[in-house]
């Protein structure tokens, strides 16, 4: 499975969705998408900017077995980065990866995951991210784009706009991420 476009792509509407805020559940949320779009039988593709290439996260080995395209470009959390240099050029590449993946015309979904993070730290003019989008976007692919901080201009771009907000979380009690629920 998962390795032809599905053959509805050319009928239907592709979605840019955008899953910003404080709280968790963003990337949570695009797996569930992809989840879903690989049971129909979707080409799909994962780009993770911000997370370190070395993590081995559940769904990292999920997306192996279920042969899933998933490239993790980042060297970790940017607020911990000792050097930015490395990490914006890790984010740029990141980019480099999608535009090539976006404008095959191959997939059905790519999930752009942490992809707000280069935007709004201004490793990526956001407007130029858009204009790009506009010009080489498939009119069939569905592409979810995660994480805070979302630019307004990307929110109007977007056709669904989620905000995750925090309520509640376990770490407010001392209980750290664990594995299968956090990653």
């Amino acid at each position: 499975m998962n390795n032809a476009k599905s053959p509805d792509q050319g009928n239907r509407t592709g979605l840019t969705i955008v899953n910003t805020g404080e709280g968790k559940g963003k990337t949570t949320a695009a797996l569930g998408v992809v989840l879903r779009a690989w049971g129909r039988g979707y080409k799909i593709c994962v780009i993770q900017f911000i997370k370190a290439k070395t993590g081995q996260w559940g769904e990292i080995k999920a997306a192996k077995k279920l042969g899933i395209e998933w490239y993790t470009t980042g060297d970790g959390f940017t607020w911990l980065s000792k050097d930015m240099d490395e990490t914006t050029a890790r984010a740029l590449h990141g980019w480099e990866i999608a535009q090539g993946k976006i404008a095959s015309g191959e997939y059905d979904l790519i999930v752009l995951d942490e992809f707000t993070y280069p935007m709004h730290y201004g490793w990526l003019k956001t407007i130029e991210v858009i204009d790009w989008l506009h010009a080489n976007k498939p009119k069939g692919l569905h592409l979810i784009v995660t994480g805070r901080y979302a630019p307004p201009e990307l929110i109007e771009f977007a056709d669904l706009v989620t905000e995750m907000t925090p309520i509640k979380h376990p770490y407010e009690k001392g209980i750290k991420a664990q594995p299968g629920i956090e990653f």
